[in-house]
């Protein structure tokens, strides 16, 4: 049982990025999937989060109208975030977690490796 983050990598300022949260060993179904990041010398703070039970989702105001978490309904094993319009200060290290039920947590169940994204002015 396990998640893993991928999809991450180097992009031009204004440039876009596709990451997958994707999980073996069980489905995302009732799953709360956050994504957050930490760059370096900072705090980990959360970018983006999808609801297990109502599908709610929660953006940070950095990347509020650039970034959009979706649920892959057809692979019920992955949750996508996809990042448009890129800035330098997007560059980061991303990792997604996963929990039972809402984002309002302070705790979650998994976490997953996390995946590198770099920004170039």
């Amino acid at each position: 049982v396990q998640l893993q983050a991928s999809g991450g990598g180097l992009v031009q300022t204004g440039g876009s990025l596709r990451l997958s949260c994707g999980a073996s060993g069980f489905t995302l179904d009732d799953y709360a999937v956050g994504w957050y990041r930490q760059a370096p010398g900072k705090e980990r703070e959360g970018v983006s989060c999808i609801s297990g039970t109502d599908g709610r989702i929660t953006d940070a105001a950095a990347v509020r109208g650039r970034f959009t978490i979706s649920r892959d309904n057809a692979k019920n094993t992955v949750v996508y975030l996809e990042m448009n319009s890129l800035k330098p200060e997007d560059t980061a290290v991303y990792h997604c977690a996963a929990g039972i039920g809402t984002c309002h947590r302070s705790d979650w169940d998994y976490w997953g490796q996390g995946t590198q994204v770099t920004v170039s002015s």
